[in-house]
C-alpha cells in the first residue's frame, strides 16, 4: 500500500484558505517578563517611535490604564481637542448599540425597546416615568402580594429584567 504525501493545495479549487500554511505558524508572545500568551496587541515603546511593545489583552489594559491623552495640555486645550473629536465621533457614538434599523428613533438599543413594551411605554419616555412604571407594576405582581400566583411570579421576574436592562442602559447614557 502506497502512502500519499501529496497535499489539497494543488489544482482548482483549492481546498484550505490562502492564508494557511501547512508549517507551523509564527506567534508573536507578549513581551511582559513572564507572560506565556500571544502578544497581538502592538504598544509603541516611546512617543513617535516605529518601535513596538507586543502584549497580551491583560497587559495591553495594564500598559494604557494610566496612559494620559491629554498630558502637557492646558485645560482649555484638553477641554478644546475632546470637543473637536467628539465632534468627528459623533456618528459612532449614536451607532454603538446598532439599532438604527430597529424600531423606534435609533437612540434605545432593541433590548431597551423590549423593555418598554414590558411597561407599555413609547420609546420616548423618559427614565422617571419608566421608574414609575416599574413600582407600580412591581408592587401589583410582587411574590409577597401575589404568593400562590405563577402567572404573577414570572411577570415580576419579567418587570425586573426590562428594569435592570433600562437602568443599565440610563447609567451608561450618564456616564
Amino acid at each position: 500500500m502506497a502512502r500519499t504525501s501529496r497535499t489539497n493545495d494543488w489544482g482548482f479549487p483549492r481546498w484550505r484558505g490562502y492564508g494557511s500554511e501547512s508549517g507551523a505558524a509564527k506567534v508573536q508572545l507578549c513581551d511582559r517578563f513572564g507572560c506565556s500568551e500571544v502578544g497581538d496587541r502592538p504598544a509603541p515603546k516611546s512617543p513617535n517611535s516605529p518601535e513596538r511593545w507586543h502584549f497580551c489583552e491583560t497587559h495591553a489594559g495594564e500598559y494604557n490604564r494610566n496612559w494620559d491623552y491629554f498630558e502637557g495640555l492646558s485645560a482649555e486645550e484638553a477641554a478644546a481637542r475632546e470637543a473637536e473629536e467628539r465632534g468627528t465621533a459623533s456618528a459612532f457614538a449614536e451607532s454603538r448599540h446598532y439599532a438604527w434599523g430597529g424600531p423606534g428613533d435609533g437612540t434605545r438599543s432593541r433590548d431597551e425597546m423590549r423593555a418598554l413594551e414590558i411597561f407599555d411605554l413609547e420609546s420616548d419616555a423618559s427614565f422617571d416615568d419608566i421608574k414609575a412604571a416599574w413600582r407600580r407594576l412591581a408592587k401589583a405582581n410582587h411574590p409577597d402580594v401575589k404568593p400562590d400566583d405563577a402567572e404573577a411570579a414570572k411577570r415580576f421576574h419579567a418587570i425586573q429584567t426590562a428594569w435592570e436592562v433600562l437602568r443599565n442602559a440610563e447609567e451608561r447614557r450618564a456616564a
